[in-house]
């Protein structure tokens, strides 16, 4: 694929780790393709980050159009870039594509472009344990029309944002409350893909929640409201007498590159993990006999997120003292030591960037 590469001439700096935050400061270019109807995608070109140009009528307005995906790259100690497993986000992107009807990209093509933008901007990578450089492709529909149909004209677009350390004062527990009124997806629907949808939706359990004193919810199924799906954004693991149990992807559920990878370690590690469904009652009565060694959350962000406390029905559950467990300390410490690169890679999960950029 030939990317037109225009450098910006105001080049910006990388602040220090301590002012990252997360998603608040972008590096000095983005990658854009447009796609056409009859044409397809074209056009292929990185340009200095700046706003995007769209008609009111624009169906992501109107209709929802959107999809995206969320990786890093991460600075190893010998100042080398490297992304986790970047082919499956790629590879998911496609399956939301697909089901948002928007068109879908060529998995080399999307893959050389996040490349192609890291390698050039890999001087915003930060250095700091624990920071990293967010990558966002995000496809959205453009038609300049209030029409409902599949998108005829599209933008797949890439921006980066280097960010600082999920857990800056420690790998601290969260509380979380089973939510027993909104419900986040149902089989059939979009709960299996990433849209903005799906994560504007969840805002107001998410909200109700942080008011009673919790840090985020976790989801029941949306039919029987009785099975356990996810919490908050992320995907779920419970240790329970032994087994590690994780509710099993049957349409409703993002199927996360983090559990994913948290499911082969633990298998390598000879650890019994299942993946089926899991009640509400099941977690229940586990937290009450103690058999509920350890519950946390997995995702890009966080990597590994201790759950501390279950909040049910006006009962608070404290699961493992209160503390990260460890299981979950294990994978955490593994899978950040792989994505820095302290430790060997034996899955073939990194993806190294040339140390030819800007």
């Amino acid at each position: 694929m030939e990317i037109k590469v225009t450098r910006t001439a105001a080049p910006g700096a990388l602040p220090p780790a301590d002012r990252l935050g997360f998603g608040e400061i972008f590096t000095d270019h983005m990658f854009v393709m447009d796609y056409d109807a009859g044409i397809g995608w074209h056009d292929a070109r990185i340009v200095p980050f700046a706003p995007i140009s769209l008609s009111p009528a624009a169906s992501v307005f109107h209709y929802g159009a959107e999809v995206f995906e969320g990786l890093k790259a991460y600075r190893c100690a010998d100042g080398g870039v490297q992304l986790f497993r970047p082919a499956e986000n790629v590879a998911r992107l496609n399956t939301s594509c697909e089901r948002i009807g928007l068109p879908q990209l060529d998995p080399d093509e999307a893959l050389e472009a996040i490349l192609r933008l890291v390698e050039l901007d890999q001087r915003w990578v930060p250095n700091e344990r624990g920071t990293s450089l967010y990558i966002r492709p995000f496809v959205f529909a453009v038609d300049p029309n209030l029409s409902v149909h599949g998108a005829q004209k599209a933008m797949f677009v890439i921006i980066l944002s280097p960010s600082g350390s999920y857990y800056s004062g420690g790998l601290a527990p969260v509380r979380i409350l089973l939510e027993t009124e909104d419900v986040r997806a149902v089989r059939g629907g979009t709960g299996y893909i990433k849209c903005g949808g799906n994560y504007a939706a969840s805002n107001r359990a998410g909200d109700r929640a942080m008011q009673s004193g919790y840090d985020q919810v976790l989801w029941l199924d949306g039919v029987e409201r009785r099975y356990i799906e996810e919490v908050g954004a992320m995907n779920v693991m419970f240790q329970i007498d032994g087994t590690v149990v994780t509710p099993a992807l049957l349409g409703s559920i993002l199927p996360g590159i983090t559990r994913k990878s948290c499911i082969e370690l633990l298998r390598r590690w000879g650890v019994p993990v299942e993946e089926r469904l899991i009640s509400v009652d099941e977690l229940i009565d586990a937290a009450q006999s103690g058999k509920l060694e350890e519950a946390w959350g997995t995702g890009t962000a966080a990597v590994i997120s201790p759950i501390g406390v279950l909040g049910y029905r006006g009962e608070d559950y404290t699961v493992h003292g209160g503390k990260i467990g460890p299981t979950a300390q294990r994978l955490y410490d593994e899978m950040t030591a792989i994505q820095w690169g302290e430790k060997p890679d034996p899955c073939g999960w990194i993806c190294p960037i040339p140390r030819n950029g800007a």
